[in-house]
């Protein structure tokens, strides 16, 4: 297991720089189809995808009633119900998401990158039960590995839903949220500084995915 996770380290520090420029968008200027165009704000780093499915499920989060978990304080503290989408947000705009235990404890913010070009910025605020994502990373029932945290009545008035769930049960129906995972960028603290030339190559992005690829067979038993 050492040797798996100094796979990722050394894939991750080989990463070179990317250019972007400052970005994102705060609580009061979230708009979904922004997302075709967003730019980060913060730097990050590349960890590789672990599945790259295009399903992306929900969960309403008033499930989450245990008020002593760390789901619920950091709901209560850091996320506001967009009143368009439904979508949890926290201050800079991250969209609140369930995730498996490889994605770390609860308020990691991640970029994931789609091959449609979209750019999802996203904060861990539920966790994924170990029972029903046994790898740490997608649902042993359909493969999603982004699980939206919502306000289901407020997202189905926005979105609707032919069957009766939220865009027909898989967010992947809706155009600014469509594409498979291309990566998982692990959102630092420190904010790009505007003009600031970043740089990583495809190369670098599909080492680290091998390494969670690696990480994840090491969990199933593959080693």
């Amino acid at each position: 297991m050492k040797k798996i996770f100094k796979k990722m380290t050394c894939a991750i520090a080989a990463l070179s720089l990317l250019l972007l420029t400052t970005s994102g968008f705060k609580l009061e200027e979230f708009s979904l189809s922004q997302l075709k165009n967003y730019e980060r704000e913060f730097k990050s780093q590349s960890i590789g995808a672990c599945n790259t499915s295009s399903t992306k499920t929900y969960e309403d989060y008033r499930m989450i009633t245990s008020t002593g978990s760390r789901q619920y304080q950091h709901i209560k503290n850091h996320m506001t119900v967009d009143p368009t989408t439904g979508f949890l947000l926290d201050e800079d705009g991250f969209i609140g998401v369930a995730l498996g235990y490889l994605f770390g404890e609860i308020g990691t913010r991640y970029y994931i990158v789609l091959d449609t070009g979209i750019i999802l910025p996203v904060v861990k605020i539920d966790a994924k039960a170990s029972v029903d994502a046994t790898d740490g990373c997608s649902a042993n029932l359909n493969a999603s590995v982004i699980e939206f945290v919502i306000d289901s009545d407020v997202a189905y008035d926005y979105f609707g839903g032919g069957n009766g769930l939220v865009n027909n049960g898989n967010y992947n129906n809706y155009e600014y949220l469509r594409g498979n995972i291309l990566d998982f960028e692990l959102v630092l603290d420190e904010k790009i500084e505007e003009g600031v030339i970043y740089e990583k190559s495809l190369n670098e992005v599909n080492k680290a995915t091998e390494a969670f690829g690696d990480l994840i067979k090491m969990v199933e038993g593959g080693y």
